[in-house]
């Protein structure tokens, strides 16, 4: 489909690109690792991190939608600075803590409003049909973001040999998209409908859509893999390692500096094919009946299938099918926001992601913990292997009848 491409899609693509320089991201958790957290640490810190932000979630979306996004979207961008500061001066759990209690705040104030203005301006525009392949461009650029960031990221560990200055650099995109966020027209601070809300309306009109069950359908069906891929999708940096360190890869350098360039070039190449999934999705979705589904029961063998040559040690094998989790997901998520948007009305959509996120963060921290535990207990390639199954065959049971179009 052809999409239309003016200065504010042009900003929407900046945005995601700016919001996925996190330089630190490619070695998250190496550098907890290298400052003595036990897995179990690192998982509680990702559930503590998830419970913030499942606790906001639904207030700062109403907040968004009642007193304007550009405002919630500038308060979640200094948020992420101020944990960024925290991660480099960190050297322990206590500081760590602090840092991901922030950055469950700013995402929390993130999560949900972006998308509802890009749905907004398409509607402004009368281009509401190329929702789907113009929320997957604009996100391509997202991973575009991520691609580049692992790549500097690594370079800056290979000549620096430290994870730690990759936090500090990080600010410089976020200020960056700080100040692209208040240059957006003043139109997309609210709904386009220019009926004064409040907050009591907000929510009512947010429970009345949260009980159509198509709307739940939608709702679990994107939560459920978001969240599982958030929780486990960081351990792919162990994998990573192994793939690094033995293969004949820059050999005479010490090897935090070969883990570096080696992980970073790694990621680089994971997130350019995540962006074509994403540019794809729409055309992926008409040609694929049922794609919530099938790329949902997909996306948990490809974790199973990473888990078990995980542990027989087949780590590039392991590595191959740990990335159809992040593909997957990057498929998914422009087609299930598509029909989202579809299934609600638009002046309540950052409410009704909000609470999609709610609920995704929810599940977000109880996996992540139990994977970080169990992953001390049993090791990372059958800890995968446990969770996806189980969601694999929870999903199986919990299916139902499907909604239309999924």
């Amino acid at each position: 489909m052809h999409i239309n491409k003016d200065r504010q899609y042009y900003k929407f693509c900046f945005y995601g690109f700016l919001k996925n320089l996190r330089f630190f991201e490619a070695f998250f958790i190496l550098f907890l690792k290298q400052n003595g957290l036990t897995y179990t640490e690192i998982g509680s810190l990702y559930a503590l991190r998830e419970l913030i932000t499942y606790t906001a979630e639904v207030p700062t979306g109403i907040l968004a939608d009642t007193y304007g996004r550009k405002k919630s979207l500038a308060f979640s961008f200094i948020a992420y600075i101020l944990s960024f500061g925290l991660f480099f001066y960190g050297k322990d759990y206590p500081w760590f803590l602090a840092a991901f209690l922030l950055y469950g705040i700013a995402d929390a104030f993130r999560s949900g409003t972006h998308k509802a203005m890009i749905m907004d301006y398409l509607k402004i525009k009368g281009w509401s049909e190329q929702k789907i392949d113009y929320y997957g461009h604009t996100r391509a650029c997202s991973q575009r973001g991520s691609a580049l960031s692992a790549l500097i990221a690594g370079i800056i560990v290979f000549y620096t040999g430290n994870y730690r200055n990759i936090f500090l650099i990080s600010i410089i995109p976020y200020l960056l998209n700080l100040l692209l966020i208040l240059s957006y027209p003043s139109q997309l601070d609210r709904h386009i409908n220019k009926k004064k809300r409040n907050l009591l309306q907000s929510m009512r009109d947010l429970w009345h859509s949260l009980q159509s069950i198509k709307v739940w359908k939608i709702v679990h069906s994107s939560a459920v893999f978001t969240a599982y891929q958030k929780a486990v999708k960081d351990y792919i940096q162990p994998v990573m390692k192994q793939v690094v360190l033995t293969a004949p890869f820059l050999l005479t350098y010490q090897q935090n500096q070969r883990l570096g360039l080696g992980v970073g070039l790694l990621y680089f190449f994971l997130y350019l094919l995540t962006s074509t999934a994403s540019s794809l999705s729409g055309k992926i979705a008409k040609k694929i009946p049922g794609i919530a589904t099938k790329s949902l029961w997909a996306g948990f063998l490809a974790g199973a299938a990473g888990g078990f040559f995980y542990d027989h040690k087949l780590w590039l094998v392991s590595l191959v099918a740990f990335a159809g989790i992040y593909i997957i997901e990057s498929l998914r998520k422009p087609v299930l926001t598509g029909y989202l948007s579809d299934a609600v009305p638009n002046d309540i959509l950052a409410s009704v992601l909000s609470a999609q996120s709610l609920y995704r963060s929810l599940l977000t921290s109880v996996l992540a913990f139990t994977f970080g535990w169990l992953a001390d207990q049993k090791g990372i390639g059958l800890s995968l292997v446990i969770v996806s199954l189980v969601l694999g065959l929870l999903s199986i049971i919990l299916r139902g009848s499907k909604p239309k179009r999924m």
